[in-house]
């Protein structure tokens, strides 16, 4: 069998679906990070406008500061309805989200809640609307060194429970879904759209599979809110001034907060 580009196609011996299940890897992300006492609840939020009004208005305060080749990623608490949250931005693409939770595991926090935006695969779907991925196709390369091999990933069923909970409290309409992560933002095809959607997505992100399957190794608790954003849904990328809705950005943060505290 030849591909594209006419070399022969081996999808057995393919480096990523030689997954090794031994729980111990040779750099641990506990010999770097110390545990401390830290939130048990946190906010992954890809909102850096959001965070830094946390900082300003709600006596978010950095508890630790991660590293990597880009520089610093700070983690925050807050204090939210007496309770303790911890708060940090993951950075952008599934490997390096994937390393972030990872260290923030290993600091002590052990249920999370995401909130991000994310293309849709339906132009219906509005800018600002809720979508809860229940389920992440693996169309990226972390989660393959998490879990064995397969099309798809949950994310924790009691999450996503705690977040529709909110949803319906606050009289918020949302859509439960599938998420397409994909590696490749740029490799979204109008055939790769048209079969997501065909299997169920409604939305297309870079981290959800990731962080599923990094948190069901892990043992600990995942499940993310994204609103609706640019749209991939036709032969033209139409942007829809997505990710300038800082009102839709700043109440999916509480949301995502209210339902973490809850769990």
């Amino acid at each position: 069998m030849a591909d594209e580009g006419g070399e022969r196609s081996e999808r057995i011996s393919a480096p990523i679906l030689e997954f090794d299940d031994t729980p111990q890897a040779v750099l641990e992300p506990k010999k770097l990070i110390k545990p401390r006492d830290v939130p048990e609840h946190a906010v992954v939020c890809f909102f850096q406008e959001v965070i830094a009004h946390l900082t300003q208005e709600h006596g978010a305060h950095v508890i630790k500061h991660l590293r990597s080749e880009i520089g610093v990623h700070p983690v925050y608490e807050m204090e939210l309805d007496g309770k303790r949250l911890a708060v940090f931005h993951p950075g952008v693409g599934a490997p390096l989200a994937a390393a972030m939770l990872e260290e923030v595991i290993a600091l002590g926090c052990r249920t999370f809640i995401g909130c991000g935006g994310a293309g849709v695969l339906d132009s219906e779907i509005a800018v600002g609307h809720v979508l809860v991925p229940a389920r992440a196709i693996r169309d990226e390369g972390t989660s393959y060194h998490y879990l064995p091999p397969g099309r798809e990933v949950a994310a924790d069923p009691d999450a996503v429970s705690a977040i529709e909970a909110v949803l319906k409290s606050r009289d918020v309409e949302y859509f439960i879904t599938k998420t397409w992560t994909t590696d490749a933002i740029y490799r979204e095809t109008p055939g790769k759209v048209r079969r997501r959607r065909d299997e169920g997505c409604l939305a297309v992100e870079m981290e959800a599979a990731a962080f599923f399957a990094v948190a069901r190794f892990r043992g600990v608790r995942f499940a993310q809110l994204l609103y609706g954003g640019d749209d991939v849904s036709a032969s033209e990328w139409d942007s829809r001034g997505w990710n300038g809705h800082t009102t839709a950005r700043e109440k999916l943060f509480w949301l995502a907060a209210e339902a973490c505290l809850s769990l």
